[in-house]
């Protein structure tokens, strides 16, 4: 059994009904689902705002790269194109973190192909910031994850604004 936490976002297309196909293709596995943002997008390519979520997810039969293949079934699915690194995207699904059935965290740093924890969300509020929504007491790389944010540029943490609108109306399951 494996517990994932995967930031989804989308600037291209019907954002919303991207990010909603990600949790209606998780169904059962949904432990939470956060608030959806609008951020800007980052890596300096110019394009569109992101709408962006954290969701917690867990499935006895996943295991941290079977979580990479159904992200990326769904980015696929989605008309995800990789042409340009950091740019519009219908549908990005990151596996931010997972930890195995003990609850211990996996980590993977000599495969490109899945990096765990990823390599960059400590430095995302876009992910730190909806993943805090979920999991208050969180922690990435042994540090909480209000203490990385809290230590980002404030102009970064600022620039995620949460909206009115939902990915799921009923209640997921405790994980």
């Amino acid at each position: 059994m494996s517990r994932a936490v995967l930031s989804i976002g989308s600037n291209l297309g019907d954002r919303l009904a991207h990010l909603r196909g990600v949790v209606e293709a998780l169904g059962e596995r949904v432990c939470a689902v956060s608030p959806v943002y609008t951020t800007a997008p980052w890596g300096g390519v110019d394009q569109d705002d992101y709408l962006n979520a954290v969701v917690l997810a867990e499935d006895p039969a996943f295991d941290d790269y079977a979580w990479l293949r159904f992200g990326q079934d769904l980015e696929q699915a989605a008309g995800r194109v990789r042409e340009v690194r950091w740019g519009a995207r219908t549908l990005d699904v990151d596996v931010v973190s997972c930890t195995d059935a003990s609850g211990a965290a996996i980590v993977r740093d000599s495969d490109p192909a899945l990096i765990l924890p990823h390599p960059q969300a400590n430095n995302r509020a876009f992910v730190l910031v909806p993943w805090l929504d979920v999991e208050p007491s969180a922690v990435l790389n042994d540090v909480l994850i209000a203490d990385l944010l809290a230590g980002l540029d404030p102009a970064e943490r600022a620039g995620v604004v949460r909206t009115d609108l939902v990915l799921r109306d009923e209640s997921a399951r405790p994980c």
